[in-house]
């Protein structure tokens, strides 16, 4: 099956500023639910697996929309690395919904797109967005959560480091791969708590009434298995995959330089497709 790759196509939002998304979808005359793929912590749209997982999901049948959070660090002219760490500071998860807002106003305009399918998919702090957003949006259908977190509040610092963080005004998370200093500047923490009600993943979950299947991997040593089970308990029509020995990002890496998905990545992509036809969204 042909697939046709738009790439780097540019959604405005007033409200932050221009990011970068892609779409994939099969070479067919007819129209595809759609699905949109929310990326994690220090993540883009276009790290190491990604592509691959696109393909995959278009060659099942859907329109697959990956992109960059606008202020994820990546810029319109460099997508693939983080060239504005002062973008990556000011980030804020009020900027983050933002963003999820106008993607899929953007992308539920697109030809192929049957509008009565939409489907979101978010990994890690993606996840989190993604249960937000899923609740709050009636035009979402359903959810998948890989690896998803359950709590913004519980990543912010604590007791001290919060009092030294106030009082220096920003904290730096080096990026493992990158080496790079990511810098997070206090008014992300003071818009958190201004907006805490509205960001609270925990109600969002209990008050979702839209299919969730919760995926995580028993390996995930960023996030752990327990985060899975409480999502799933407050989610009352969730259902829980959990895969054994597979960390955090199902085994892909960046870079990624296999022509094929990790065995396991594949296997989730193929009961994502199987629940999602389940609800008749396939």
């Amino acid at each position: 099956m042909q697939i046709i790759k738009e790439r780097n196509i540019i959604v405005q939002n007033p409200e932050t500023k221009p990011f970068l998304a892609d779409c994939f979808y099969p070479e067919i005359e007819r129209k595809f639910p759609l699905i949109i793929f929310a990326h994690g912590y220090k993540g883009y749209k276009d790290w190491g697996t990604f592509d691959l997982m696109a393909d995959k999901f278009a060659e099942n049948g859907f329109v697959f929309v990956k992109f960059n959070f606008s202020h994820n660090g990546t810029t319109i002219e460099n997508p693939k690395n983080f060239d504005d760490l002062e973008a990556f500071g000011n980030n804020t998860y009020t900027k983050e919904m933002s963003d999820y807002q106008k993607v899929i106003d953007h992308f539920e305009l697109h030809p192929k797109v049957d509008t009565s399918k939409i489907i979101l998919i978010g990994h890690s702090r993606g996840g989190g967005n993604t249960v937000l957003q899923a609740y709050k949006d009636d035009r979402v259908k359903a959810l998948v959560t890989l690896a998803g977190i359950d709590s913004f509040a519980a990543r912010f610092p604590k007791n001290e480091r919060l009092e030294d963080y106030k009082a220096k005004g920003v904290f730096y998370v080096e990026n493992g791969r990158t080496k790079q200093q990511m810098p997070h500047y206090y008014s992300f923490y003071e818009d958190f708590k201004k907006n805490e009600q509205a960001l609270n993943i925990q109600f969002a979950a209990q008050h979702l009434k839209k299919p969730y299947l919760i995926v995580h991997g028993t390996a995930d040593e960023a996030v752990k298995l327990k985060t899975a089970n409480l999502l799933h308990n407050w989610a009352k029509n969730s259902e829980l995959l959990i895969v054994e020995d597979v960390n955090h990002t199902f085994g892909g890496k960046e870079p990624w330089n296999e022509i094929v998905l990790p065995i396991d990545l594949n296997k989730v992509i193929e009961n994502c497709s199987d629940f999602f036809e389940k609800y008749r969204l396939k």
